[in-house]
């Protein structure tokens, strides 16, 4: 933890600044604890307050609101879209108000974390950001990670496509992920985040998908006992700003948050990659039965799942946007 604590108190090894009376205020709400050491989206949003508050002397506050203190992450988007909220950093939800944003859930569309962030903060990801500010007036400020993520259940190993059908399979309130269960034959179950852990327990659904460090983090171990590592989808976080508000500060103060945001988004990652590494080690120490797919293995859930969801994502945005995720992801490829 030592790496990710000297990244998170980075910027308070910045020469502390006269600080004078705000006259800029940003709220910034989000669903996950503020405890950077576990959660993402804590250690993204303090980074951004110490940054954002250090480089402005102090002029511009930022206030921080985690756990889901003002509503889930719908509610969220909702409240920076209406100017009620300044900022908030969500991941699945924001497809739901720009639906091209779903093109970074195509099943196995990215090979590893770094094709990922190449191809978001590359020429991709920015006209994704731009096509989004325009549709929703919210403008994505930077790309964090939650991560790859994986099939857990209590009834057996999975290890095909075939082993996921009739399983009742417990999934973000997000379209995309539904209709990926359905092309498993899997029965979709949406649930909401805070309700998983009852769920599991009360034998509502047979199992779920995330990323390892949320497993870990909700102690899903304990009520699960078969994990695979497919990595089927690659979740971003979202980083975004009320595009009005934005727009309303001076060229200087729009920098300061650019690059507070950038670093933030960055220090989220990191955060991520050190809980996913770490949380590999807990699950396999809390007993869970693990299974990693070969490469054979992984073409199976491919092939059975990637042709089906782009032809049904070819009928809700225009397919240029596949295209060039699917250009994009072949070059980044290349050159990592």
């Amino acid at each position: 933890m030592k790496f990710a604590k000297s990244i998170v108190l980075l910027s308070s090894l910045l020469i502390t600044p006269h600080v004078a009376a705000s006259n800029i205020k940003i709220n910034i709400g989000h669903v996950d604890s503020q405890e950077w050491t576990v959660s993402k989206k804590g250690a993204a949003t303090q980074v951004f307050k110490n940054l954002v508050e250090a480089e402005s002397g102090g002029r511009i506050q930022v206030d921080i609101f985690p756990a889901g203190q003002l509503g889930g992450e719908t509610e969220l988007l909702q409240s920076v879209q209406e100017g009620m909220l300044s900022m908030t950093i969500v991941s699945g939800a924001f497809s739901k108000v720009c639906p091209e944003a779903a093109i970074i859930e195509i099943p196995y569309l990215f090979p590893s974390s770094p094709v990922a962030w190449e191809v978001l903060d590359g020429e991709f990801g920015q006209n994704l950001s731009e096509h989004c500010r325009v549709e929703t007036g919210l403008k994505t400020l930077a790309y964090g990670e939650t991560g790859f993520r994986h099939f857990t259940n209590s009834k057996k190993e999975i290890a095909k496509p075939e082993d996921l059908k009739g399983m009742k399979m417990r999934v973000m309130p997000n379209q995309t992920f539904i209709e990926f269960m359905k092309v498993l034959d899997a029965m979709a179950t949406p649930i909401a985040a805070p309700e998983l852990p009852a769920a599991l327990t009360t034998g509502v659904i047979d199992g779920q998908e995330n990323p390892v460090s949320v497993i870990v983090e909700k102690k899903l171990y304990e009520l699960q006992k078969y994990i695979t590592l497919d990595g089927h989808v690659y979740s971003a976080d979202f980083l975004v700003i009320n595009d009005n508000f934005y727009s309303s500060l001076n060229q200087a103060d729009r920098e300061i948050i650019d690059r507070s945001a950038k670093i933030a988004g960055t220090v989220g990652r990191a955060i991520q990659q050190i809980n996913s590494a770490q949380g590999l080690e807990t699950i396999i120490k809390e007993g869970m039965n693990v299974r990693a797919l070969n490469s054979e293995e992984l073409n199976a859930f491919r092939n059975a799942s990637q042709p089906k969801m782009l032809t049904w994502l070819s009928t809700k945005i225009d397919p240029k946007w596949i295209n060039q995720a699917q250009e994009s992801v072949k070059n980044a490829s290349t050159n990592i």
